[in-house]
């Protein structure tokens, strides 16, 4: 099993992934950028993404594509978190790097079903976050879950923006490869990518925390509420414009990074 889990096969479905990534990012960044240009009414999310790609020519094929690829991600991280590809080991920073892993295999596994979902016409795959957060509200310690996911938002959101500043991101990419010519854009993709996604992230953790905090479902917002809570706020256009632009980064950066990193 662990040769099959470092073959070319899960290399590919990892770079796979990563295109579908870009492209999932690069179209919330567009449709982000049209709502001070007043091309659009309001920032939507992934599903407002898919549903892009569902009205385009073939989209139905397009969306079946990117299910594949961002299946292809999560079989990736899967294989990284169970057979340890990455070397990380078994001490208490390695299991963590492990878990997050895990973590990553089973959102991008979801958001491939969703891509699927839009493709075969069953339109969203679970309910917005609202309904999702009262679901959990439902459970024993509902309350902790919906705060320990705000605080899973928050914390990706306090890593991408160590990345950003540190260009941590360029651990893993083949630098030595990529042609001189791009290399500073490749690394300003980096940066204005990993930003635009903390601060993304870091208000999506806020508003769950909020959720928990008030026992209100209905303040628990997704990537579609952090962009209207940008819009909102003082030069708020000019914000969501450089939020949007940061997001698109970030799909050209994954795009970058499905033909250089190591993986």
């Amino acid at each position: 099993m662990a040769e099959v889990a470092e073959s070319r096969w899960v290399e590919r479905a990892g770079r796979a992934g990563y295109v579908a990534k870009g492209v999932i990012y690069g179209l919330i960044g567009l449709i982000a950028i049209q709502v001070p240009l007043d091309l659009e009414d309001e920032p939507e999310d992934r599903q407002g993404a898919l549903r892009m790609v569902a009205q385009q020519p073939f989209g139905e094929l397009l969306l079946l594509a990117l299910a594949a690829g961002l299946a292809g991600y999560a079989l990736w991280r899967l294989a990284q978190a169970i057979f340890d590809t990455e070397d990380d080991g078994t001490d208490a920073k390695g299991l963590a790097k492990r878990a997050s892993y895990l973590a990553r295999a089973g959102l991008y596994g979801f958001f491939a079903f969703s891509a699927f979902a839009v493709a075969a016409g069953l339109g969203s795959s679970g309910g917005n976050e609202q309904q999702e957060a009262a679901t959990l509200f439902d459970l024993p310690l509902g309350r902790w879950l919906v705060a320990a996911i705000g605080l899973g938002f928050l914390g990706a959101g306090a890593y991408n923006g160590y990345r950003s500043l540190t260009k941590d991101f360029r651990k893993h990419l083949r630098e030595h490869e990529v042609s001189p010519k791009v290399h500073g854009w490749v690394i300003a993709l980096g940066v204005a990518g990993h930003a635009a996604r903390a601060v993304v992230f870091g208000l999506v953790g806020l508003f769950f925390l909020k959720a928990a905090w008030e026992y209100d479902p209905s303040e628990a917002k997704g990537i579609d509420g952090a962009l209207r809570a940008v819009a909102g706020a003082p030069y708020g256009p000019a914000l969501l414009f450089a939020v949007g632009a940061g997001l698109m980064a970030y799909g050209a950066f994954c795009l970058v990074q499905a033909r250089y990193r190591e993986v």
